[in-house]
């Protein structure tokens, strides 16, 4: 006999097909949708809430890190690319070009004029836009550090595009800094790649590997690049933010120099680092279930929905007018109440300069008479659900939902107990980041050959169909062999994470063993994976 089929509010589930489940998702939850613009995306109210909760924290954060904000233009000119070959290089094929000034009506239609004598690049990111103004900012070892950042759009030709993961337009943040020593640079580098750490764990309860991207893997033009990767449910790797070192490299190309403490001229150190709108896909990814989104309490754009329970067709008005009374009083008295209150630090890791404030909680009572509204929130997201109807108010007290619980779970919540709610806010967020944390710890795997390798990431495996996290020894050369391989298996190296290497043996890394793939001796593991 067949087992009956579990209803969901989302279909396909995860385990039917993960990648229509995201895109459902995104959907019922009034996230985001295509654009009539080939690759972009309009995001909606509900999506653009989360994104400006992220910014509202990383701004803070970005500020009291010592980083001022500004503004660069969109357009860039197509000699400063040029300037920096290995650059232009990793975005050449990926540029939006401006080429005309205007357009013009030709026989009623419109067509291209005005020919620019230099093209324009849509900014697909802004080192050396940035990078020109620093050249005339900076002088002298006076003028350093120069720290800024800035929020913006940017543009990037994606052939193979999906909502928040991969468009051709996307929001994000590009901090960029100069520095008179090499330390301080790679000191900075460090400091934002820690405090993207720190956010994603503590923020958007996403367990995070950090660590070094290997050279094949690094920014276009840099001499180091780190990352921050997330697990997401099909196992695959999200590369969440990244910090580069860019060494004096930009600095050349676009005579970034200053006159030292010894008067002599010297190139500046530069640094770049950003996180986008990617951060939404991934959160999605790590927490999202069958029934919608869920979101964890910090970032959610409202914490509470209020649902008033009224008479069929109005048929007890009084009663009405009372019930929607009352939810004006419980949304009043739910919102003079804070969260996370007790946390002063990010999740557990010790900052001794870093305090995080409490939250308010936002309440919005949804008095719609639409059905399935109850539905439509659990597919939002939403922290809480509220239910208060007649019988309720009798009893002196509501109906309560949890989104990290199954979702026909309540309980009745008395009016005098309303400060509970704080503490059920602080423990969700502690459990939906624990429940990541368990997954993404369970399926790292250590391989100690080739043919381990292999075998893991076998599509023959039907049971690790994209097998998680693999951990080995390798070295970091590159060659066609090797490539060949990785490409066989559909799998990238992630990261050198610190946490296996850095961290290892109580920070005393790792004893020497043979690299899988050459079979030299050396000390180093890097990840492997799937990836979006």
């Amino acid at each position: 006999m067949t087992a009956k089929k579990i209803r969901t509010a989302i279909t396909p589930t995860r385990e039917e097909n993960f990648s229509d489940w995201y895109q459902a998702v995104i959907k019922g939850a009034e996230m985001a949708e295509n654009s009539v613009v080939r690759g972009c995306m309009v995001i909606r109210p509900w999506g653009f809430g989360l994104w400006e909760n992220m910014q509202k924290v990383l701004d803070k954060r970005i500020k009291a890190t010592g980083h001022e904000n500004a503004y660069f233009p969109l357009l860039i000119p197509k000699s400063f690319f040029q300037k920096e070959a290995d650059h232009i290089e990793g975005f050449a094929t990926e540029c939006a070009v401006v080429t005309h000034t205007r357009l013009e009506n030709q026989e009623g239609i419109l067509v291209p004029a005005g020919k620019l004598e230099e093209e324009y690049i849509i900014r697909p990111t802004s080192e050396m836009i940035i990078g020109e103004s620093f050249s005339r900012w900076v002088q002298s070892y006076r003028d350093l550090p120069l720290k800024i950042n800035q929020w913006v759009n940017v543009m990037r030709w994606e052939m193979r595009t999906r909502l928040f993961l991969r468009t051709s337009e996307f929001l994000w943040q590009e901090g960029h800094t100069a520095h008179e020593r090499e330390q301080e640079a790679r000191e900075e580098t460090e400091i934002m790649l820690q405090e993207y750490k720190k956010f994603l764990e503590s923020y958007l309860a996403m367990p995070v590997l950090e660590g070094e991207k290997t050279p094949e893997e690094r920014f276009p033009g840099g001499d180091n690049t780190y990352t921050v990767e997330v697990m997401m449910q099909d196992k695959k790797a999200l590369q969440a933010g990244t910090s580069h070192y860019l060494g004096q490299n930009f600095s050349k190309s676009l005579d970034i120099t200053f006159q030292t403490r010894d008067e002599k001229e010297e190139f500046a150190y530069t640094t770049s680092w950003g996180v986008s709108t990617r951060l939404i896909g991934g959160l999605i990814m790590t927490h999202a279930d069958d029934d919608g989104l869920v979101l964890p309490p910090k970032i959610a754009p409202k914490h509470i929905v209020i649902m008033p329970f009224l008479s069929k067709k109005n048929s007890n008005p009084e009663a009405d007018k009372n019930t929607l009374e009352q939810c004006k009083k419980l949304k009043n008295s739910l919102e003079k109440l804070e969260f996370n209150k007790n946390s002063n630090n990010y999740n557990n890791h010790s900052d001794e300069n870093y305090s995080e404030k409490s939250i308010e909680i936002e309440v919005t009572i949804d008095a719609s008479e639409k059905g399935g509204k109850n539905w439509d929130w659990v597919r939002k997201g939403i922290p809480l659900r509220i239910a208060l109807g007649e019988r309720d108010i009798e009893k002196g007290g509501f109906m309560l939902s949890q989104r990290d619980k199954p979702a026909n779970e309540k309980e009745f919540v008395s009016f005098d107990d309303i400060e509970k709610i704080s503490n059920i806010l602080d423990e969700m967020q502690e459990n939906i980041f624990r429940k990541a944390q368990k997954f993404h710890n369970e399926n790292i795997t250590d391989v100690a050959s080739i043919e381990e390798l292999k075998l893991h990431f076998s599509e023959k495996n039907s049971e690790n169909s994209t097998a998680g996290f693999v951990i080995c020894y390798a070295d970091e050369e590159v060659n066609e062999e090797r490539e060949k391989l990785l490409k066989e298996l559909k799998i990238t190296a992630r990261c050198i994470p610190y946490k296996y290497n850095r961290y290892a043996n109580n920070g005393k890394g790792n004893e020497e063993s043979k690299c899988i793939f050459s079979g030299k001796t050396t000390n180093t593991k890097i990840v492997y994976a799937r990836a979006y």
